[in-house]
């Protein structure tokens, strides 16, 4: 799967993804951070799920419209286990991030919101 990491997540998350089988992209090496929109706009641009801590852009996406390849958010959980969350999301839910739906990771729980 396309993945995008928002500049919040750690760049080292990128190797334990790629060696998964994923083609990962991270803001925090772009030249500057654009912002939520811009970086929302490229993700969708290149049809990469937007990996992020941050909760504005479920905002964008589902409060204003905007169109998105699927979110997936992390919430609550500790830095080490960021790519275990992430992998085990992207095996249990891939099809619902391909259609551009939403997944937020939380301690305990993972919600799912399938795109209309």
């Amino acid at each position: 799967m396309k993945l995008l990491l928002d500049s919040c997540l750690s760049g080292a998350l990128k190797a334990p993804l790629a060696a998964a089988g994923h083609d990962v992209q991270w803001v925090g090496e772009w030249p500057t951070d654009p912002g939520d929109e811009e970086i929302l706009s490229r993700a969708h641009a290149q049809g990469r799920v937007l990996v992020t801590l941050d909760k504005d852009f479920g905002e964008l996406a589902i409060v204003q419209g905007r169109a998105h390849s699927g979110l997936l958010r992390l919430t609550g959980l500790r830095l080490a286990s960021h790519a275990d969350a992430i992998l085990n999301v992207l095996r249990q839910h891939a099809d619902v991030l391909a259609t551009g739906g939403v997944v937020t990771v939380e301690p305990g729980r993972v919600r799912v919101r399938v795109a209309r």
